[in-house]
């Protein structure tokens, strides 16, 4: 798991870096950056409401991109501040719950019970496994273990959007979710009794 971690971070550092140099040189701020990914957010989940879901894959991508762009621009200008640290963490769970709910829309629209449980589902699990990793931080536990964290999510979502299928995508989402958060749980767990 500590390896898959690293492969995650590495991923993010290839892919955010050019952008990182460039945007370093401008006034920009990284808070800037959350805030307009949390707007693309928004604006995704109004397309998916609409029923405009390849366009709509195509922002969640750019949205998802702008998410790791803040904390990497943070980080390379060192600008990292704890206020900052929050209000990236807060403004994740909107976007993701947001997006979830524009989901809600267009399967009460249809309507689609199976859409509707599985987004309320992964609206429940989405959460709980960046929830379960603030909370053991917070106690003073590692806890970066986990197949199915935000990156994988946004990804899937965005592929089921691009593809038209997103009940498959939700229904991976919510799978993979409750098994990370079961995997963050049990890691905690064997910390806690070593302690």
């Amino acid at each position: 798991m500590t390896k898959l971690s690293q492969a995650r971070k590495a991923t993010a550092y290839h892919f955010t870096q050019p952008a990182v140099r460039l945007l370093a040189k401008t006034p920009i701020t990284p808070s800037a950056l959350t805030w307009f990914g949390f707007l693309l957010a928004i604006g995704a989940a109004a397309l998916i409401a609409t029923e405009h879901l390849l366009i709509a894959g195509l922002v969640v991508l750019i949205a998802g991109f702008f998410d790791i762009l803040d904390g990497a621009l943070a980080r390379h200008t060192n600008r990292t501040t704890p206020f900052g640290a929050v209000l990236d963490s807060t403004l994740d769970r909107l976007s993701e719950g947001v997006l979830l709910l524009g989901i809600l829309v267009l399967y009460a629209r249809e309507p689609s019970i199976t859409g509707i449980l599985l987004a309320s589902a992964a609206l429940l699990g989405s959460p709980l496994v960046s929830y379960i990793r603030a909370r053991g931080e917070a106690l003073g536990l590692e806890c970066q273990v986990g197949l199915f964290t935000r990156p994988e999510r946004v990804i899937v979502l965005a592929l089921g959007l691009l593809l038209n299928q997103v009940i498959i995508a939700l229904a991976v989402i919510v799978v993979f979710s409750f098994i990370t958060v079961g995997q963050r749980l049990v890691h905690l767990r064997r910390q806690t009794i070593n302690r």
